[in-house]
Formats: structure tokens, C-alpha cells, sequence
């Protein structure tokens, strides 16, 4: 059972909210009812009772203190790290050409004459 489906659970279960739960998570709504269906799939049961109100079922209120626990032997979620922006992409100028330089004419090009 994955960690990650674990952590959105125990939010889901403490707030019994779910837009409050996936903005907490800083999640898209559709992914937190995901989550939730791949869990209750794992487990076998349904978790979540989302007549109306939402409320926990009695299997989702007895595996909310397992999944407490796992949840806090597990270590903390690594935090994510963004690539600093790069500049200009650069192309490619392949194999096997000289580097021009500038301000010195081409050996082989005769100057054009006005």
C-alpha cells in the first residue's frame, strides 16, 4: 500500500471534506477521488461513505488508526525540487564546422564590390 494514498486518506477522514482535503494536499479534486477508489480497491471495502455528507463507514473508522500510524512511522514526503529556468535554447551546430570569427573575413570569399 502506497504511502502517498495513505497521507491523502488520513487528510480525507480528519476534514470529511473533500474539496478542503485536496486543496490542504494541494491536489486536483479528480485525483483525491482516485486515490480513494485505488484504496478502497487495496482494501476491499468501501472507506467512504459519500452519500450526501461525507462520513466515514466503520471499516474506514478502523482503518483510519492503522493508517495514522503508517503514516507517521513513514518519513517525511521529500520536498519537491523545481529545475531553475534555463535560458535560450541553443542550437546545435553539428560536427566538423569551424568557428567563424568575428570580423575577419572567409579565406575563400572574395569581397563584393559596389
Amino acid at each position: 500500500m502506497k504511502i502517498a494514498l495513505l497521507r491523502r486518506y488520513v487528510v480525507l477522514a480528519e476534514t470529511l471534506h473533500f474539496p478542503r482535503a485536496a486543496a490542504q494536499l494541494g491536489i486536483p479534486l479528480a485525483s483525491l477521488y482516485t486515490s480513494l477508489d485505488k484504496l478502497e480497491a487495496e482494501v476491499g471495502h468501501t472507506l467512504v461513505n459519500r452519500e450526501g455528507t461525507p462520513r466515514l463507514t466503520n471499516v474506514g473508522t478502523l482503518f483510519l488508526a492503522e493508517a495514522q500510524a503508517a503514516v507517521a512511522a513513514a518519513p517525511p514526503p521529500a520536498p519537491k525540487t523545481v529545475a531553475p529556468a534555463g535560458g535560450k535554447a541553443k542550437a546545435s551546430k553539428g560536427k566538423g564546422r569551424a568557428p567563424i570569427v568575428k570580423g575577419q573575413p572567409k579565406p575563400y570569399k572574395k569581397r563584393q564590390g559596389r
